[in-house]
């Protein structure tokens, strides 16, 4: 999950950016309205997490913004600004949900899920399945030959936009948006670090899949015959 935070609060957003990625989530954030417009014109999101008191207007005006969008992100106002008022409105101006500051992020994070739960259809993952590893996109658990795969979030994150991809070049910079936030701090071979890692990972499990390059291109899942 991709997610852009419209707050101008930056130890909140350093809080939650740390909290998120503890559950696989990626965060951007954007601190006035400006910027969060050039980030959804750039990136792809699933959500927005919109403060309402930003330096440059009411955050609630990316709602109408966004309806445009194909596809368009889901959108979560999360204010101070919580009397019953407060969210009538937010509601009816086409937030999906509205949480009120101060909040848990366990709360959060549930109101993520039953919002993309609610405004999707509803299509139970199949297990992906190439060679002798199996991963399960509900459980995010890998298996090489029955055994559990132990990986580090970044490199299953990466294992499982290849697998979904398979057959398919995937660009460095898509993988690079897929692992990181436009926040992080990418060495210049971060991501061929974590690929390595992931390579050596497979080959000690007895994994058939390798993981190859195509140099200045891209990453692409390679299946023996």
């Amino acid at each position: 999950m991709k997610v852009l935070l419209v707050e101008d609060d930056p130890e909140m957003a350093d809080a939650l950016r740390t909290a998120l990625a503890r559950r696989d989530i990626v965060l951007d954030v954007a601190s006035d309205l400006a910027v969060a417009r050039e980030a959804i014109a750039s990136n792809s999101y699933d959500f927005l997490l919109i403060d309402r008191q930003l330096p440059d207007g009411d955050g609630k005006a990316l709602l109408v913004e966004v309806q445009a969008l194909e596809p368009s992100p889901r959108t979560i106002i999360v204010s101070a600004m919580g009397t019953a008022k407060d969210r009538i409105t937010g509601l009816n101006e086409g937030a999906d949900d509205y949480l009120a500051k101060p909040f848990e992020v366990d709360e959060l994070v549930a109101r993520l899920t039953a919002v993309r739960r609610r405004t999707s259809v509803f299509i139970p993952e199949k297990l992906l399945v190439a060679g002798n590893l199996t991963y399960d996109p509900i459980s995010r658990d890998v298996h090489v030959e029955g055994e559990k795969l132990p990986l580090a979030r970044r490199e299953l994150l990466i294992l499982e936009a290849l697998l979904r991809n398979r057959g398919r070049t995937v660009m460095r910079g898509s993988l690079e948006e897929t692992v990181y936030s436009y926040d992080d701090e990418i060495q210049s071979n971060s991501l061929e670090a974590n690929v390595s890692r992931l390579r050596r990972k497979l080959a000690e499990a007895g994994c058939g899949l390798v993981v190859k390059n195509l140099r200045g291109i891209g990453y692409f899942l390679h299946e023996p015959t």
